[in-house]
């Protein structure tokens, strides 16, 4: 990325270029990345191809002020973090499913982040609801975050499950790996009838109050911890509710795709 770029990234999510890349500054930019770029799979069902390039991923983001899944999201502030400075390295994960049973390899993309001033992080904006900052990758008691109570424990085998409010989220495996890495992940979750991703719709971002979540045709937003939840009647109400919540413009409604 070059100066340009970087400066148009950091108008995107609202942040100043900070100084140098610190702890601090990785904070702020972590929560300003998630009150900026929703978590969202419209492309999925928009049957739009997802590219996994830095120079696609931050074009998604930026340019087309789109927002995308964890391979998206993390994928592209790698590029944004990597260009200012800081030390990234990332890192695959096995999401976790109501029975507690991991998935697949890849299932996930989550960043171990070194700072100059000492700080060792793991940064992860592309998880939906999840930590609001950054955790201290070393830290293995309670680590509490304004979503939450956020614990690493290591395995017997070297991984780290991740837990938040004692529900294990995903089990994260140290090993550097590259974004081509993750290729047969997203392929897994765009196509697959057993991925989650393709079953439902879903776009959800941070706000100072809460969240705004559009699952579908059902907007439902949290104020201070109260959910309120209203239906959407025709498309033109779903894509003004894209373009009002998210900053999201589209030609038509996304709708959910049979992968079969």
């Amino acid at each position: 990325m070059d100066t340009e770029q970087i400066d148009a990234y950091l108008r995107r999510i609202g942040a100043e270029r900070p100084a140098s890349p610190t702890t601090g500054a990785l904070r702020d930019l972590h929560a300003a990345h998630l009150r900026s770029v929703p978590f969202e799979n419209l492309s999925i069902h928009l049957g739009e191809d997802i590219e996994l390039t830095d120079k696609a991923l931050v074009s998604k983001v930026v340019d087309a002020r789109r927002g995308g899944f964890c391979y998206e999201l993390n994928g592209a502030f790698a590029a944004l973090l990597t260009a200012l400075g800081f030390d990234v390295t990332l890192l695959q994960a096995r999401v976790f499913d109501d029975e507690g049973r991991p998935g697949i390899p890849y299932d996930h993309l989550a960043l171990r982040v070194r700072t100059e001033d000492g700080g060792d992080l793991l940064a992860d904006v592309g998880f939906g609801r999840h930590t609001r900052l950054p955790l201290a990758f070393a830290d293995r008691g309670e680590q509490v975050d304004p979503e939450g109570t956020f614990r690493l424990t290591e395995t017997a085998e070297g991984d780290l499950e991740v837990a938040r409010d004692g529900t294990r989220q995903y089990l994260l495996d140290r090993r550097p790996r590259a974004l081509a890495d993750f290729k047969a992940g997203a392929w897994y979750h765009r196509t697959s009838p057993d991925s989650h991703f393709t079953r439902s719709l879903v776009c959800s971002l941070l706000t100072d109050a809460g969240r705004v979540t559009l699952s579908g045709r059902t907007l439902t937003t949290t104020v201070d911890g109260e959910r309120h939840t209203v239906e959407l009647c025709s498309q033109e109400e779903v894509l003004a509710a894209y373009e009002r919540h998210f900053g999201i413009v589209l030609e038509r409604e996304p709708l959910v795709r049979d992968p079969r």
